[in-house]
Order: C-alpha cells, then sequence, then structure tokens
C-alpha cells in the first residue's frame, strides 16, 4: 500500500477518535482508542515498538519507544500538549532516523480541532 494512502487512513482514523473523545484525555487513551481504529481498517500496527540507540555501531537499549508503527513504515508519535515545541520535532525525526523509517506523524489530540494538531515529516 503506498504510503500516502496509509496516511490518509491514519489521519481518518485520529479524527474519528478524536471526534469521539475530544481534547483532555491521557495520551494512553488516544493511543489505545487509535490503535483499536487502525486495526479496525485492516493495518497492521505495533504498539510501544522499541527503538534502540545506534551509536559508533553498538545498540543500545535504552527504552525508546515509538508510540505506533503502521505497517512497519509509518512512525506516529501522539502528544497531549498545549502546543508542539521544537523537542516534539527532534523526538519524531529521531525516532525515524534510528527506526529508519522515512515518515512520520505527530499526532497532538489536544486541540479543538484535529487537522491543527498534525504534522507529518519525511526524511
Amino acid at each position: 500500500m503506498e504510503e500516502n494512502l496509509i496516511t490518509e487512513k491514519i489521519i481518518g482514523c485520529a479524527i474519528e477518535v478524536h471526534r469521539s473523545l475530544g481534547p483532555g484525555l491521557l495520551e494512553s487513551a488516544y493511543e489505545e482508542c487509535l490503535y483499536y481504529e487502525l486495526c479496525n481498517k485492516g493495518l497492521n500496527v505495533e504498539r510501544q515498538k522499541p527503538v534502540p540507540v545506534i551509536y559508533k555501531d553498538i545498540k543500545l537499549d535504552y527504552g525508546y519507544r515509538i508510540d505506533l508503527l503502521v505497517e512497519n513504515r509509518i512512525v506516529i508519535e501522539l502528544k497531549v500538549v498545549d502546543a508542539f515545541n521544537p523537542v516534539h520535532e527532534a523526538q519524531i525525526l529521531t525516532y525515524m532516523k534510528f527506526a529508519k523509517k522515512s515518515t512520520g506523524l505527530l499526532i497532538n489530540f489536544n486541540v479543538s480541532l484535529l487537522k491543527n494538531g498534525i504534522k507529518r515529516y519525511k526524511l
């Protein structure tokens, strides 16, 4: 399946979750519901996927985790914050780099309109 089609499905599912729950919940609640919606759409989804840190060819299992990895291609990092800040962008870009994935979605559920809380990244 093409990456654009996958990201469209992901965004549609995220909008459905946000429409049903609204802002104000914990990140873990949105993760659980988004996982459910994505699986319902027939997508392959991994939750809390470990991401090792690679330093000078040494693999360090440091405890970083991707919130959701869809179709082994799209990294999804979920947030419940007032606004994105540079550390959120750095986080998703780092996860994408270490996981060797070229596409990522940063989704903030703490907004009144979800389209204002979605950023797409390409490496």
